[in-house]
């Protein structure tokens, strides 16, 4: 046998034995319980990096441990592979998105491969085939039939550069998720799906997910936002262009008395009737109308408004007159696009009074601040109502109820739940996305395609060189007859959201039937997910979208449950050392990334490669390309082979924090490997028992699967350095030999390659892969033996190991025959013998 592993020829090896025997593949008709472990399916950019590593690594131990468990495993791959990457690479390098997509899933393939994951590729999928888009075609059409696909003119957010519609989630600060293109506000006609329809469902569903972290379950709550208020109509003094009052809505009817202005959208209906005469308010309409919809875009914009001269009665005092304006935060598809204002407690509002000289009353206040003015920031805390007439003295909550009964006793409001969560517009003026299968007719309307006609297939002879969508452009592909009459009609040109693609992989890996999205039974054997890993990036986008893709196939009789993931684990990122020097040009100073393999050590310091220019070490961040600080997966595998890699990812850091990349770190990930098979090697005869070793071994089985099972993989390496370091010293024992092989079936989750070849260098029949996982003893996981602490005057001066439930006279004689404490007394007898069986003696001299 080798002295040391030898990867690069062990790693292949196992790989191919591992296809062979058809390891990992799941089987349906299998009597074990399901394990369905599922990491987020990655987009196939071309390269995995270290973030992959690591997510598919955690997922993989588990798959592995539950497969040695007894368990049935569905543990699949997939690729994300629309998007708006693969056209842009279409623009840029002259290649087809299709191409291109697919020769970037095969190298991601390689590489995934190369890292031993038990993955069953008979499952493999990828969103950019006919043979998934198809029967997401299908499922999109079931769902227009029940009622949950609709189409509108809307006021959508425009990204400039990708020229597509973003749903108000991939707006982030007021920017495109992948462009970072200021966004634009524009009217044009959409799909949306209902998930409105599925607020409440939404939100109280995530109290049946205990399996869910908190902070994911909060954003969501968050996102969702259902919230009581009043719904009431401020009469105008004087009415104005065929209106007589503004309806809004509040979700803090409490501080009706702190309002001093009244806000309509730019496109308000009686914004539009009062532009048609006033041209200085058409203008400022206009200016409006270029910024998105997104909430968060709209809170960090420049509060603007326009006067309208018109005034709004308060509805407790017909004397009290508030100024009406046109503002540009206020959005006619949220609520009923105009809103009180109420300066001293909501920030926007704040901003907007300061800037137009408005009051701004404080009604609300905490204990002894009813008469301090608010300055620059609005108070959104708890207290009681203060300038409030009859609610003073109440509280928030009390203040709410008593408005809302008066305005419903009075017939001027009513109280209503609403959501802050809007319908997902899922329309995208783009090519390389899932056609959506409605044809447009003249005489008929929007006619669904029909499901014998499907897939509808994206053509293959498009044209990148203008900008826009275009399947808009193509010459052939959208010109049809129509379904039902047959005259000449127009397929729909939109594509479909690539979220949607993600809305229902997972059932599509657990079944996989060529006529029909999917079969009932057979998804619902495998669903919900019991493990499901990823990023925290995608707790609103794709979490929230998945819930609700779900909700509706129940709701339509499609599956019969309501949640996808029964538990969710979000991971941390991998992050690394920032290299960088400056350099001073006409324009300035510029900062220039450098990455490790342009750097040379020298004893002054750090350099770039072949020169005297210095380069800073910068922070520990995320491993991005424009930092420079990644670390190329492949190159690792090849220098310390895919366990070494595999053990670093699990190793130091808990799995939902950060993971700081370093050399020592992957080496002593490399040495561990060494460690591991110089102990599978030792030959020596091996005879008798060590019940101690048999004990730690035992305790350690126990403890690695508890913590496999609650993801913490760092507590299990932990666990298993300890137990390495006990079997290197422990004397040559049967307990030892079976400690050995009991120590390979533990660390086979994590380092599966050196598992297998020292399972097979040491006589062992069959894969380790589908061996058990080691039973524990029961009787060993309970300690006979107790350390005691032997004190004098309370100081520790010696430890005894005694057998457990040793009586007092027994300890008490021991301490006094320690040498140690001998010694101490110095031929003293002792005051007072204090005796705490099992833990502690206490001389008193």
């Amino acid at each position: 046998m080798e002295k040391r592993f030898n990867p690069l020829a062990a790693d292949g090896r196992w790989q191919q034995a591992w296809d062979e025997a058809q390891a990992f593949r799941a089987d349906d008709a299998s009597p074990k319980p399901k394990a369905y472990v599922l990491e987020m399916f990655p987009y196939p950019s071309g390269r995995i990096h270290m973030g992959h590593v690591r997510n598919y690594t955690m997922g993989d131990v588990l798959a592995r441990f539950k497969r040695m468990t007894g368990h049935e495993v569905l543990h699949p791959m997939g690729w994300d592979a629309f998007g708006m990457p693969a056209e842009n690479a279409a623009m840029e390098k002259k290649v087809h998105p299709g191409d291109w997509t697919r020769a970037n899933i095969a190298a991601m393939k390689a590489q995934l491969k190369r890292l031993g994951f038990a993955l069953d590729w008979s499952r493999e999928l990828a969103t950019c085939e006919p043979d998934y888009y198809g029967h997401e075609q299908a499922l999109f059409l079931d769902m227009l039939a029940a009622g949950l696909v609709y189409r509108k003119e809307s006021d959508v957010n425009w990204d400039p550069v990708d020229m597509t519609v973003l749903a108000n989630e991939q707006v982030i600060d007021g920017r495109g998720w992948r462009s970072g293109a200021l966004v634009e506000r524009r009217k044009l006609s959409q799909w949306f799906l209902k998930i409105t329809d599925f607020a409440d469902e939404l939100l109280d569903g995530l109290n049946d997910l205990p399996h869910w972290p908190e902070k994911v379950k909060t954003m969501q709550a968050n996102w969702i936002g259902r919230s009581r208020g009043l719904r009431f109509g401020f009469r105008l003094d004087e009415a104005a262009a065929g209106f007589d009052s503004i309806d809004v809505y509040s979700t803090r009817p409490d501080t009706i008395f702190g309002a001093s202005f009244v806000a309509i959208a730019a496109d308000h209906p009686l914004a539009l009737e009062l532009a048609k005469t006033n041209p200085a308010l058409a203008a400022f309409a206009d200016e409006c109308r270029r910024t998105g919809t997104a909430a968060e875009e709209i809170e960090t914009a420049e509060k603007q408004g326009f006067d309208t001269g018109l005034n709004a009665v308060h509805p407790f005092d017909p004397d009290w007159k508030l100024p009406v304006f046109v503002a540009n935060f206020v959005l006619m598809g949220y609520g009923t696009g105009a809103v009180m204002g109420v300066p001293a407690h909501d920030q926007r509002d704040l901003d907007f009074a300061r800037k137009y000289m408005l009051p701004v009353p404080r009604v609300v206040a905490a204990d002894g601040e009813a008469d301090t003015p608010i300055h620059d920031e609005a108070y959104t805390g708890p207290g009681k109502l203060v300038n409030s007439r009859f609610l003073d003295g109440m509280t928030v909550d009390e203040a709410k109820a008593t408005v809302i009964a008066r305005a419903e006793a009075d017939q001027w409001g009513e109280g209503t739940t609403v959501f802050r969560l809007r319908d997902w517009g899922v329309s995208r003026q783009r090519y390389w996305g899932t056609p959506i299968p409605v044809i447009h007719c003249a005489d008929c309307g929007i006619v669904p395609v029909p499901q014998d006609q499907l897939p509808i297939i994206l053509p293959e002879d498009v044209d990148f060189e203008t900008p826009g969508n275009p399947l808009d452009r193509h010459p052939t592909w959208k010109h049809v007859p129509c379904p039902r009459c047959g005259a000449a009609a127009r397929r729909e040109t939109d594509t479909l959201d690539t979220f949607a693609d993600s809305s229902w992989y997972f059932i599509r890996f657990a079944s996989q039937p060529k006529d029909r999205p999917f079969d009932r039974a057979i998804a619902e054997q495998w669903l919900p997910v019991g493990q499901y890993i990823g990023g925290i990036e995608h707790a609103i986008l794709h979490l929230l979208y998945a819930r609700f893709w779900t909700r509706a196939l129940q709701r339509i009789g499609k599956l019969d449950f309501a949640e996808p993931f029964a538990g969710l684990f979000t991971q941390g990122m991998v992050t690394h050392e920032t290299y960088s020097f400056v350099s001073h040009e006409e324009q300035g100073e510029r900062t220039h990334w450098v990455g490790t393999d342009e750097i040379e050590k020298r004893d002054d310091g750090l350099f770039l490669r072949g020169s005297d220019q210095p380069v800073t070490v910068g922070r520990i961040e995320k491993m991005s390309k424009s930092k420079k600080n990644t670390v190329d997966p492949t190159a690792i595998i090849e220098q310390y082979g895919a366990d070494a890699a595999r053990w670093f990812m699990l190793s130091d850091s808990p799995p939902e924090r950060d993971l700081e990349w370093s050399e020592a770190g992957i080496e002593g990930a490399w040495r561990f490997v060494q460690r591991v098979w110089r102990l599978a090697t030792d030959r020596e005869p091996a005879e008798g028992q060590d019940k101690a070793l048999d004990r730690k071994v035992h305790k350690t089985i126990a403890g690695v699967g508890e913590d496999i099972e609650a993801l913490s993989f760092n507590k299990a390496v932990a666990k298993l350095y300890e137990l390495a370091g006990a079997l290197e010293k422990a004397r040559p024992s049967a307990s030892r030999t079976a400690g050995i092989d009991t120590m390979l079936r533990l660390v086979a989750p994590m380092i599966p390659h050196l598992a297998e070849e020292a399972w097979s260098a040491r006589g062992h029949d069959g894969l380790i892969a589908l061996a058990d996982w080691p039973a524990v003893d029961p009787a060993l996981l309970i300690d006979d033996e107790v350390t005691i602490a032997i004190q004098v005057n309370g100081k520790l001066r010696d430890t005894l190991t005694v057998a457990k439930g040793s009586d007092k006279a027994a300890l008490e004689a021991l301490a006094l025959g320690s040498q140690k404490v001998i010694a101490f007394l110095d031929g003293k007898e002792p005051k007072k013998v204090i005796v705490v069986p099992d833990r502690l003696v206490n001389l008193v001299a």
